[in-house]
């Protein structure tokens, strides 16, 4: 029988078979909207009766048994969870920026977000994250338990002189002060030879961490120049930004002179490597600490656009930088960026 197809089955197979999925999508994309609106709905109502009436605890306790009684198919309806409607809907009715955001992902995730984010700018950040890379809800803890929130906005990069404005933003959000590497099996003391083999034997939890628009290119990527040979412990591509990414690992504190080699690679990928519709490449020096003063110095008469950043295997953040995070209004900039 396959033998009297046509020649073009395999790609009409192919965009049938896209096109069902896309449908699928978009399809569970509407069924999640109508359970948040209900949710939301649910929560308003019992916040405007417990104002009007002073509902107590034991009315929303038998609301519960009424539901699950009326819906026994149903779930969703336990006590617990018609006191996280009621939450939810409090905490994001009088914002107009996330009301609308908060049904573009499920209710398990946003209960995650919710329950363990402190402000609203931080909820915004994980909502759009979530949303913008598909995370699933043991992501989604993840990187609220290692505060990839605090740890994007304080990253320490020179972009604001080097990169184009119309980039430069997302640039920022593409580079973390702190990687956490938990999924990794080293000894406090190991060369970098060991930690980039640990790193490649793991590539998608790297990749992941990374902060999930970057794709991989290579490990010891070679560069000739004047018949000498030079290698990049590994090369990535974000593919938002349209950019290569020079990553050198050093398992010992930052030193100034690492500046100096990132530029050589910079330039070098920027005239043999980058294609001409490609943004200039961006370098980030992961090393096993930093002194920020240091790093401030060494970035800021670089030509090239430098991140510096640190790795752990586990995470904390120190409690000195947490005065250091922007401003509201600096925050409230950024955010939006992240969709692009």
């Amino acid at each position: 029988m396959s033998q009297l197809l046509p020649t073009d089955y395999v790609t009409l197979l192919n965009d049938i078979t896209e096109r069902v999925r896309s449908s699928q999508y978009e399809a569970l994309k509407l069924v999640n909207k109508g359970l948040i609106g209900l949710y939301w709905d649910i929560g308003r109502l019992i916040t405007e009766r417990q104002a009007s009436t002073q509902w107590g605890k034991s009315v929303v306790e038998q609301l519960a048994k009424d539901l699950q009684a009326e819906f026994p198919g149903a779930s969703g309806f336990s006590a617990s969870n018609l006191w996280r409607m009621r939450q939810f809907y409090q905490i994001y009715s009088s914002n107009e920026k996330l009301a609308p955001l908060v049904r573009e992902i499920s209710w398990s995730h946003n209960i995650v977000i919710f329950e363990q984010c402190k402000d609203d700018l931080q909820r915004e950040f994980y909502i759009r994250m979530t949303r913008k890379f598909g995370w699933t809800k043991n992501v989604l803890t993840h990187q609220i338990e290692n505060q990839s929130y605090e740890k994007t906005l304080l990253n320490q990069t020179n972009f604001d002189q080097t990169v184009a404005v119309e980039i430069r933003q997302q640039a920022k959000l593409a580079v973390k002060d702190e990687y956490i590497f938990s999924f990794l099996e080293l000894e406090d003391e190991h060369s970098e030879r060991q930690l980039e083999q640990a790193l490649l034997s793991r590539i998608e939890h790297f990749l992941q961490e990374m902060g999930g628009a970057f794709t991989f290119l290579g490990s010891q990527y070679r560069l000739e120049i004047e018949d000498e040979e030079y290698f990049i412990d590994l090369l990535l591509y974000h593919r938002r930004l349209k950019c290569l990414v020079a990553v050198e690992l050093k398992v010992g504190k930052f030193l100034p002179e690492y500046v100096g080699k990132m530029q050589f690679y910079l330039a070098a990928l920027d005239d043999q490597v980058r294609m001409v519709d490609e943004n200039p490449s961006i370098g980030i020096i992961l090393c096993k600490s930093k002194k920020r003063t240091i790093v401030e110095y060494a970035l800021r008469e670089s030509a090239k656009p430098i991140g510096v950043a640190t790795y752990r295997i586990v995470s904390s953040l120190p409690e000195d930088l947490r005065n250091q995070l922007p401003s509201a209004e600096q925050v409230a900039k950024l955010l939006p960026e992240i969709d692009q």
